[in-house]
């Protein structure tokens, strides 16, 4: 059968059981004979899903049941229990003694069955939505020893829906929001409402949605609940937020149905639809003369109706600022346009400026239209302030040349007040560049002259700064840089550039070169250096030596003869005059120092003093290996004695007390005065100790007792053990100090006689001694010697 027929049968059948259960519920019905065995089932709901009454049907050979649906209504509420079906089978004729028995779900409970006619009833109101059928099994049993008389049989009892439960809305309320000025039939937001009923049977879940609140703004698709832009052209500048009211009918909508609501709030998204706006067409600033470049001279202000980015504009200058005198720079907080200088202004030079600034936004929608800037004029007036004079230049390089007398002019500084008044300017020198006063200024016209002498090997650059005052306004100052650079002039003579020594061998040749000599000049001419040597007119024609210019601004000193002898003359003295190419040139007396030393055949230099000349005659080879023989000897036996005193045991008899010898020797603890640090007689006899004996080092503030050590025999004189014990109370006496407590080492002692060994403090030091001789050995001792030198005037320095 189709669906739909179906559908229209059932409503048939349960107006007829309503009927049936009103007026006839005791009526009988009318059995159904099966062709071996038949069952017969009560009310019309039965009916309606089986065959039509009367009419035979085939059933299985072995089964007494033939069985159909059973329904019951839900939220029945009668005085009397509901009549929902009845059994019977074609072993119930005449007077056998026969019971039915009903088990499953409800029964006995929900479902109550009579055990003689096979009627059952409900005997509470049912909710379809909270159970929707039972299932239960029937039997026939002998009534007397409940004995089956056939098998059990299963059947179902389905609760037929009402219209009962109204349409919710379980995720209301809704919040949307659609772009303004969005086209008409633009979906906004969807609502969906639930219906608890039966979906299937009737019209009981069958929904439509309509709009209660709203227009003629939006509208709601009837079976979707699709809400939809209803109006045209809604502005979020005129209305931001709309309230519409969706209502959800069942039964279709028709009269009778049940219904719910829910709120949509729907707000309109901005759109960048409205241009920006200033709020005057013309803004006027004063901005005084001095303002700094980069400050703030005005703000203006276009307003935008739109929110967030899209009123958000930038500012340019597009007009007027052909000399970019300006700027004007968006503040991102406030929107507005600040207008800033660029460049420093001039009231003498221009008073007043007319700008033309434009916003524009920064986000524009295709659709929105347009053009979206605006524009304003910006007249700017300068305004004259009292500006501080201007140098005609910010750093001035003089040059004056050194030894200059005093008062000689190096230069001039020129300022001028830009003001229109045009006050007279005063100079002064800024003393903090310019300690040690070595320049003057004229306070009228600026002119810097000399006031003291200057040296350019010194100082060859001299930087101080001019400071420039109005007369009228002392507050108004303005700096200047000027440079001074010490033109050189030849006033330093030439002179060595080290201290030279030369040595010389007897066995030297003639011609031989000794030295090789340069000078330096501190002087620093514009054509470099050039040096002239030569002797003294007294040393011209000395026999001995002889100079050659190397033509590098150095010469060689030349032997004359090889017949130099220690013996005869130790050392030689050569008197040098230098002198440079300045005008006027500028010599110097330098005198070489020679010596004269002993030298090997490949002319090394060995020794130059007279005494190692005449040392190895007064001492053979056999003197010398007999000294070297008995200091071996001596530290030989030196070294025995040593070893022997090492191994010698320390022997202290028990009847010595030794602690005079100890202190009488000055051993590295208290000194002579530390009579209490220990007693000697308690490391011979601890046996005798009995109890515990207080520190005589400190004066504790509680008294501790030490636990009891183990002794030793009447006769031992175990001391390690004693130091251990003792060891131990002193780690775990709280009111000891960190030192032992047998022997003190915390300070020298007072008035002892022994002094330190250390050589940290001795009162000798090497500045003491002179290292001269070393020099006079020869060249071979020569670097000791200037080790020795430069370590003194290390530490003079």
């Amino acid at each position: 059968m189709p669906k739909r027929s179906e559908e229209m049968l059932v409503d048939l059948w349960m107006s007829f059981l309503l009927v049936w259960i009103t007026c006839v519920p005791c009526v009988s019905m009318t059995p159904i004979v099966g062709q071996s065995k038949s069952t017969q089932t009560g009310g019309s709901a039965a009916e309606a899903s089986g065959p039509a009454e009367g009419q035979r049907l085939l059933s299985r050979a072995k089964r007494g049941w033939v069985w159909n649906q059973m329904f019951v209504l839900e939220e029945f509420s009668g005085p009397d229990p509901i009549l929902v079906g009845r059994l019977h089978t074609d072993l119930d004729v005449g007077g056998k003694n026969i019971k039915y028995v009903l088990a499953g779900e409800g029964a006995g409970t929900i479902f109550a069955i009579n055990e003689l006619t096979g009627d059952i009833h409900a005997m509470k109101r049912l909710d379809r939505e909270e159970k929707a059928e039972y299932t239960l099994t029937a039997q026939v049993v002998n009534a007397d020893t409940d004995e089956p008389l056939e098998p059990p049989s299963e059947f179902i009892i389905k609760v037929q829906d009402i219209n009962d439960n109204p349409p919710q809305f379980n995720e209301g309320p809704y919040r949307a929001s659609v772009p303004e000025m969005s086209a008409v039939g633009t979906p906004v937001t969807r609502v969906t409402a639930t219906d608890a009923d039966d979906p299937v049977y009737g019209n009981s879940a069958k929904l439509v949605y309509s709009i209660l609140e709203g227009q003629p703004y939006f509208s709601v698709e009837p079976n979707s609940g699709t809400i939809k832009i209803a109006l045209h052209g809604m502005d979020r500048e005129m209305r931001e937020e709309y309230l519409v009211v969706i209502q959800a009918k069942d039964m279709g909508g028709h009269m009778g149905g049940l219904s719910g609501t829910t709120t949509v709030t729907v707000t309109l998204m901005d759109i960048n639809d409205n241009p920006p706006k200033f709020s005057k067409s013309l803004y006027e600033f004063v901005i005084p003369e001095d303002l700094p470049v980069g400050k703030m001279g005005g703000k203006v202000k276009a307003n935008d109706r739109d929110i967030g980015e899209n009123s958000k504009s930038t500012y340019s200058i597009i007009e007027g600022d052909d000399q970019g005198m300006f700027e004007i720079v968006t503040d991102g907080q406030t929107q507005e346009g600040i207008l800033r200088l660029k460049k420093p202004i001039d009231y003498e030079s221009k008073r007043a400026y007319t700008l033309r600034v434009e916003a524009t936004n920064v986000r524009s929608e295709p659709s929105g239209g347009g053009p979206f800037k605006d524009t304003a004029t910006v007249k700017v007036v300068v305004e004259d302030s009292d500006e501080p004079p201007v140098f005609l230049k910010p750093v001035y390089v003089l040059e004056v040349n050194e030894n200059a007398p005093v008062n000689t002019v190096i230069g001039t500084v020129t300022a001028r007040d830009p003001d229109s008044t045009g006050s007279l300017v005063r100079y002064f020198i800024d003393r903090h560049t310019d300690l040690e006063r070595q320049f003057n200024i004229n306070v009228d016209d600026g002119k810097i002259t000399l006031a003291k002498p200057l040296d350019r090997e010194t100082d060859m650059w001299h930087n101080i700064t001019v400071t420039a005052t109005e007369v009228r306004n002392h507050s108004q100052i303005s700096r200047a840089i000027v440079a001074i650079r010490v033109m050189d002039i030849n006033d330093n003579a030439p002179e060595f550039a080290t201290e030279y020594e030369a040595f010389l061998c007897e066995n030297g040749k003639p011609g031989q070169v000794i030295q090789t000599v340069s000078a330096v000049d501190k002087d620093d001419p514009i054509q470099g250096h050039y040096f002239d040597y030569r002797l003294v007119p007294e040393m011209l024609n000395n026999p001995n030596f002889t100079i050659k210019n190397n033509q590098d601004n150095s010469i060689s000193v030349l032997a004359k003869h090889d017949t130099f002898r220690r013996q005869k003359q130790e050392m030689y003295f050569l008197p040098i005059i230098v002198t440079d190419n300045g005008n006027p040139p500028m010599s110097s007396t330098n005198t070489l120092t020679i010596r004269v030393c002993g030298c090997s055949k490949d002319g090394i230099v060995q020794s130059c003093n007279v005494e190692a000349y005449v040392l190895p005659i007064g001492l053979s080879m056999g003197a010398l290996i007999a000294i070297l023989a008995c200091i071996i000897l001596l530290l030989v036996v030196l070294f025995v004695t040593l070893r022997r005193h090492k191994n010698e045991p320390l022997i202290i008899k028990d009847d010595e007390d030794v602690r005079e010898n100890i202190i009488r020797y000055d051993d590295e603890g208290g000194g002579e005065e530390d009579t209490e640090a220990f007693d000697i007689a308690t490391l011979q006899n601890p046996d005798g100790i009995n109890g515990y004996l207080p520190r005589k080092d400190i004066k504790p503030d509680l008294q501790f007792m030490p636990r009891a050590g183990q002794h030793s025999g009447p006769n031992g004189v175990d001391v390690d053990e004693f130091i251990n014990v003792r060891l131990h109370e002193a780690d775990n006496d709280p009111t000891a100090p960190p030192y032992d407590s047998i022997q003190i080492y915390g300070y020298e002692g007072r008035g002892s006689m022994a002094g330190s060994l250390s050589s940290l403090e001795t009162a000798s030091s090497d500045s003491d001694q002179n290292y001269d001789y070393l020099r006079e050995w020869g060249p071979r001792f020569r670097r000791l010697g200037e080790l020795y030198s430069v370590g003194e005037s290390d530490r003079e320095t």
